[in-house]
């Protein structure tokens, strides 16, 4: 990789990080085509990575869905299996706030599949892929699927010590657990997440669990 071609990339990431956004896209763009001059794959890959979040920050959901379709051919074709499924994951996010739950989930299941398979996959990362599905297959009223994948979720947010990801998943367990009217395990989850959500200091994971409280006691 050439300096400016590494300058040009730690500047869009920069950019993002200071929510100068469109300055983030063009620096992305530049990137992209240097990289491609270059004939560099890894790092045409990262640009273009770059150029989607800040497409997808922007608001053009289908613009970044179109680059990170690219990203995800490049890394399928070096057999980069963790920024794959990485990419995979956020294909999904997009489908899934465009209601295209159809689309959304065999890409969260291969995203999901791929760190499974993987020995050095972060715990935060297949948390965070685990959560996509466990929304997509609750609101789908597949609560057995669901209230595994949130069980999982919740465990891992919880070795890593992301608070709020423990709130949420024990807050959909609690929805779960009353939709099944189950309520010991409902009052169970509820104060796990409730918790978790005090001692995050996160004032939306506290009001989360306040609407869950809320809709339980319905």
């Amino acid at each position: 990789m050439t300096e400016s071609l590494e300058n040009l990339l730690a500047s869009a990431e920069q950019a993002r990080r200071e929510k100068r956004l469109a300055d983030a896209r063009c620096d992305a763009l530049a990137a992209v085509a240097l990289a491609e001059q270059a004939d560099d794959s890894e790092s045409t890959a990262r640009a273009i990575t770059l150029w989607a979040r800040s497409e997808r920050d922007l608001g053009d959901k289908e613009v970044a869905l179109r680059a990170y379709k690219k990203a995800a051919t490049i890394y399928r074709d070096r057999r980069d299996a963790l920024h794959l499924a990485h990419t995979l994951r956020h294909l999904g996010d997009i489908h899934q706030d465009a209601k295209r739950a159809a689309e959304a989930e065999p890409l969260f299941r291969e995203a999901l599949e791929i760190y499974r398979a993987h020995p050095a996959a972060p715990p935060l990362d297949l948390a965070n892929a685990l959560r996509p599905l466990a929304l997509l297959q609750h609101d789908a009223g597949n609560f057995d699927e669901a209230d595994q994948l949130w069980e999982e979720a919740k465990n891992l947010y919880a070795q890593v010590n992301v608070l709020p990801g423990v709130a949420e998943c024990a807050g959909r367990l609690a929805l779960i657990a009353r939709q099944r009217e189950d309520p010991e395990r409902a009052r169970q989850m509820l104060a796990e997440a409730s918790t978790a959500a005090q001692d995050s200091g996160d004032y939306n994971s506290q009001r989360y669990v306040n609407e869950v409280r809320t809709w339980i006691s319905g």
